[in-house]
């Protein structure tokens, strides 16, 4: 971590062990430490975790003793992040919430609130190395927001983390990891789907059109997942295509491994790059996916060996070059 002594730095303080480690390391390195929950966007009805969090964001701040604001992003969430999210899913791709919730809030209304201010730079508990790296999701923050903001933990992994939530005597030192999209605390993508566009049984069939069984709606699904079928035997089933119009799944025993070349590119929007797109030497096709050499030009990636699985429309696209992040797109069709 680069030296914060003296800096006036805003923390996204979220009421988890990270964000708590991530405030708690500053704070010893000598910065000036106000700690910011972000309310976001809740679903009316269904069970949330924000007042709770919200809670426990305070009592680190006060264990801390720093400074704590609630910044109110429920608007830039629903429109930038859940919109979307139902958007896509409504089209039949396969949406990464985590990237716009980045973009639009964490790096978005946040990194403006602490601009206006006046702070020397804003910090999140996000990972950017080793095994928990994040950096997947980071590829749509505008370059100057990234160049703005402070990782403290970096290079650590979640195990040290947790000793220094108990060795610095964090309150939340013991608090279990979300496992909820962004915002939505412990509330699943599956849970929320379901709520939102009801369940609408369909077919299951393989490539040849023979039916295996039924599922809860082809909108709730995505491609490469792995699925319950009812009255399906001989499993597991993954998602490889889908028909929206006929709410239609075709499943087959594997993902959908490939051992075409994409000599025409993988095409993707969208982009937008912290580095050169030349500069770009292997890509990440989903979240701790493999690395894939190859080359960009014109907006799309040409790898230089087979993939071993197909690449999903929605998804995003990530370049690194000797373990930097370049940029990233979203895969189109």
């Amino acid at each position: 971590m680069q030296d914060v002594r003296g800096k006036r730095i805003f923390l996204g303080l979220s009421g988890g062990v990270d964000s708590a480690v991530a405030a708690a390391l500053l704070v010893r390195a000598g910065a000036q430490v106000t700690g910011v929950f972000i309310k976001g966007w809740y679903p009316p009805g269904m069970p949330c975790t924000w007042a709770t969090d919200r809670r426990d964001a305070m009592r680190v701040a006060a264990r801390l003793r720093v400074p704590f604001y609630t910044l109110d992003a429920r608007d830039e969430y629903k429109h930038g992040v859940i919109d979307y999210l139902l958007a896509e899913y409504r089209a039949g791709r396969t949406p990464n919430p985590d990237v716009m919730c980045n973009r639009e809030v964490k790096f978005g209304t946040f990194y403006r609130f602490a601009k206006a201010h006046d702070a020397d730079a804003i910090a999140t508990g996000h990972y950017v190395s080793g095994e928990k790296d994040q950096r997947y999701f980071l590829w749509a923050v505008p370059k100057e927001a990234l160049a703005y903001t402070v990782f403290p933990l970096a290079d650590k992994e979640k195990a040290e983390t947790r000793a220094l939530a108990r060795r610095f005597g964090l309150p939340v030192a013991q608090k279990k990891d979300s496992q909820g999209v962004c915002f939505l605390g412990d509330i699943s993508i599956e849970a929320f789907l379901k709520e939102e566009f009801g369940i609408r049984a369909g077919r299951a069939v393989t490539n040849s059109g023979e039916p295996v069984g039924t599922h809860a709606g082809a909108v709730l699904y995505t491609i490469g997942e792995r699925v319950s079928l009812a009255g399906a035997s001989n499993g597991p089933w993954y998602v490889i295509a889908k028909d929206m119009e006929a709410n239609e799944l075709t499943v087959a025993h594997e993902r959908g491994a490939s051992d075409l070349r994409f000599e025409c590119g993988i095409p993707f929007s969208h982009e937008n790059w912290q580095m050169e797109p030349h500069t770009a030497q292997v890509a990440q096709l989903r979240y701790r996916g493999p690395l894939v050499s190859g080359r960009v030009e014109r907006n799309r990636f040409y790898p230089s060996a087979p993939l071993a699985e197909l690449p999903t429309p929605g998804q995003s696209i990530v370049f690194y070059a000797q373990g930097i992040l370049v940029g990233g797109g979203i895969i189109d069709p």
